[in-house]
């Protein structure tokens, strides 16, 4: 079967078949983001006989059946046709010629008008100027309105121009010619490509970016809305309505509107996919959709329906404003207060999915699913966890709570995957080096906001609470908190700091009011500070130095011995806020991390493994691979099992070595050496799921490694081999032929 068909489709016919739904035209309620020049230009170039580009269709396998979309209120019969490329230039022409309104990117409608000279030939966008000038036709439309007669447009028009101007016989017969060849243009053909139904979203991608040139590129995003236009345009429209009205206030009308997120229809698809489907990757999802058969390859109706079906029992829960804005209340309890302190959209809408599942799938009560998605969010925020990979890192998520039976279980298994990744090593050590930054938009600057919200905090030598401050509902001329340098540039610069990087380190930073910082202007520390420090009273200063992370005597400290201590202490308020927020709910959640001592008396377990060296074979002093390939397939077993602790620097039997025969000149040499060994041998999108922190025991040094459950099977590369390990009692054992499928399709299906 060929991959596509070429046909010479005329204007006319092709507006007949949108009327008819033979075409699916995204309906004109979706924005149309071509100026209106454009659309002028388009006809000039009809009007010509000028090649106007091709049209690209996909055939969506629905010919001669009798399917409606999903939804009781669809009449609309499936079309046998989607667009696929070329949907500015058809929606232009059906919008002229039916004389149809269509949406702007502002979301307000507009009727198209385009002008024509019948003298000239000469085609403008309609205005002011156009309406007064008797030389054009203002609005082409009307030429092709059933009732139209075309002789009395012709008419009409030489004799206003006439009542103006002189015209020659030849002029006159001109302009009917001119007219009447306007008319005519429904006759034009375009060159129309068509592909067959068999062909997948990747080829279809591919032809798409061929033809534009390596312009915009298709995503899986694209084609499942493309197919919920086919076969459930009920759904995209809710969609994209839900969307728009999440833009702008709604005059009192319940709407999506909020101050976190101004989703796009496809982040509440994959909100919609998240619950009705569990998957997270959409990729896999356009296949589901189709009802493809993995055998035959063919597309089965009957299938098709049945997820479509479960999409839309999912996506009246994902676009209900009740569940929705409830759970943005969430964010409120996690103490966030508006999108200017969310550096991760995508964040929010994995957390609304969590929040989805617990209310629909476990009948978890509302008031406690909030809680726990607060937590959850928080935790995500904080950390990052869908910045890199997050498909990958939310679809290892929902494997995660696969196999669970109740709500409780379920609060449960969210607590833990939160503890896993909040430790004492995250607290102390990996949050501080977070800080180390000047990033605007850090996550963990952020959090710290959200934390001084969480904890009644005061703006900088203020009365007034920063949650008062970062209110989104005060919009002033000026903003309401500033962020203030504690070492002011104008003093650092006499320092002769001057790096961007380091002047507006997140350490350097304090919320003030602005009236404040303006007082403050670029006065050192040891000027500004002494005199607001004593107006505070003994508990003041406490909770002040406390909430802003303050050393005492800060002003007296050099520039880089401050920014490190601010740093610690800024984790300390972070990690707070976190046990404020989980106060009630910490017993529920995973025990706490085990110390050294704990891991070492309790010994080797299916989720513990001791190492007496990183590369060094104690037998003969040497580095050897062996011994590396030994740390790393254990490394891979406790990720491709429930993740587990190992130890490097102690022997089978429990004494501690520590880690001098390794031979590396420091512990940053040390840890990097096993940053690139896990990097490069089994992959480095398993590097944010293996935590290595080094601890003090028995008077010398061992390096402790966490690792989390893989977001999926993890190999070892040994030498030409792939090596699949897994962990079982208090060994790691190699799998391998069907073994290994038959253990990852149970373990990452």
């Amino acid at each position: 079967m060929p991959l596509f068909t070429t046909t010479n489709y005329p204007i006319n016919a092709l507006i007949e078949d949108i009327d008819l739904g033979k075409i699916g035209l995204p309906e004109l309620q979706r924005p149309f983001v071509w100026p209106n020049v454009n659309v002028r230009n388009l006809f000039d170039s009809l009007y010509k006989g000028f090649p106007a580009g091709f049209l690209l269709f996909w055939k969506t396998g629905a010919e001669g059946a009798p399917l409606k979309g999903i939804g009781t209120r669809n009449e609309k019969a499936v079309p046998e046709m989607a667009i696929v490329d070329g949907q500015q230039r058809l929606t232009s022409l059906y919008a002229v010629v039916k004389g149809a309104e269509v949406l702007r990117a502002n979301f307000k409608k507009e009727r198209i008008r385009i002008a024509f000279s019948p003298l000239t030939e000469r085609f403008e966008v309609t205005d002011a100027a156009i309406l007064k000038d008797k030389s054009f036709i203002p609005d082409i439309s009307e030429l092709w309105k059933p009732e139209t007669d075309l002789f009395s447009i012709a008419n009409n028009y030489i004799e206003q121009l006439s009542a103006v101007r002189e015209l020659t016989p030849e002029q006159i017969k001109h302009a009917q010619s001119a007219v009447g060849k306007l008319h005519n243009l429904l006759s034009y053909q375009f060159v129309a490509l068509t592909l067959a139904s068999s062909v997948d979203a990747e080829t279809i991608a591919e032809v798409f970016v061929r033809i534009n040139g390596e312009g915009k590129k298709l995503n899986q995003a694209d084609f499942i809305m493309t197919l919920m236009s086919v076969f459930w345009d009920q759904g995209r429209t809710e969609l994209e309505k839900f969307a728009r009205e999440a833009t702008r206030p709604s005059d009192g009308q319940a709407s999506s509107y909020n101050q976190f997120i101004k989703p796009a229809p496809d982040q509440m698809l994959r909100a919609t996919v998240g619950l009705g489907l569990k998957r997270a990757r959409l990729e896999n999802v356009y296949a589901v959709l189709r009802g493809r058969d993995a055998v035959t390859g063919k597309d089965d109706p009957a299938r098709r329906e049945e997820q479509f079906a479960l999409l839309a029992k999912a996506q009246d829960q994902a676009l209900n404003l009740a569940n929705w804005h409830h759970f943005l209340s969430a964010l409120k309890l996690a103490g966030y207060r508006s999108e200017k302190m969310i550096s991760s959209q995508t964040a929010i809408i994995y957390s609304y999915v969590i929040y989805l599942i617990g209310i629909c799938d476990f009948g978890v009560d509302k008031t406690a699913m909030r809680r726990a998605a607060a937590e959850f969010f928080f935790m995500a925020a904080l950390t990052g966890r869908y910045t890199t990979s997050p498909e990958t890192r939310f679809e290892s998520d929902l494997a995660q709570i696969r196999g669970i039976k109740t709500g409780e279980d379920y609060l449960r298994r969210l607590r833990e995957m939160a503890a896993t990744v909040l430790t004492k090593d995250y607290w102390e050590i990996t949050l501080p080096s977070a800080l180390a930054t000047s990033a605007a938009r850090s996550p963990s600057l952020f959090a710290y906001q959200a934390a001084l919200v969480k904890l009644d905090a005061l703006a900088l030598y203020s009365p007034i609470k920063i949650a008062t401050l970062l209110d989104p509902a005060v919009n002033g001329t000026k903003a309401a908190l500033e962020q203030h340098h504690l070492y002011p540039r104008g003093y650092l610069k006499s320092l002769e700091i001057t790096e961007t990087s380091q002047v507006n380190q997140i350490a350097n930073f304090a919320p003030v009011e602005w009236p404040e910082n303006i007082r403050i202007g670029a006065k050192p520390p040891a000027e500004y500070v002494p005199a607001l420090d004593a107006k505070l009273g003994g508990k003041e200063r406490e909770e002040m130095y406390f909430w802003h992370a303050l050393p005492h005597l800060w002003w007296e400290l050099d520039y880089d011995t401050f920014l490190k201590e601010r740093r610690v202490r800024m984790a300390r308020v972070i990690q707070r806020a976190w046990e404020v927020l989980t106060a009630d709910t910490r017993d529920k959640a995973a025990p706490p991390t085990l110390t050294v001592d704990q891991i070492i008396l309790g010994g080797e377990t299916d989720s513990v493994e001791f190492k007496s060296t990183l590369r060094t074979n104690l037998h003969t002093g040497q580095v050897d691979d062996k011994m590396q390939l030994s740390v790393l397939k254990t490394i891979a077993g406790f990720l491709n099992n429930n993740g587990g602790t190992l130890l490097i620097g102690v022997a089978d039997d429990g004494e501690v070595l520590g880690l001098e025969a390794d031979n590396f000149p420091n512990e940053d040499k040390y840890g990097l050496h096993l940053v690139n060994l896990i990097a490069d041998r089994i992959g480095q999108i398993f590097l944010p799921y293996v935590h290595a922190h080094f601890r003090d025991q028995e008077g010398t040094r061992v390096l402790v490694v966490r690792c989390e459950r893989g977001p999926k099977a993890a190999f070892v590369k040994d030498g030409a081999l792939q090596r699949f390990y897994v962990r079982g009692g208090n060994a790691t054992a190699e799998l391998q032929g069907a073994a290994i499928t038959d253990y990852v399709k149970k373990r990452f299906d």
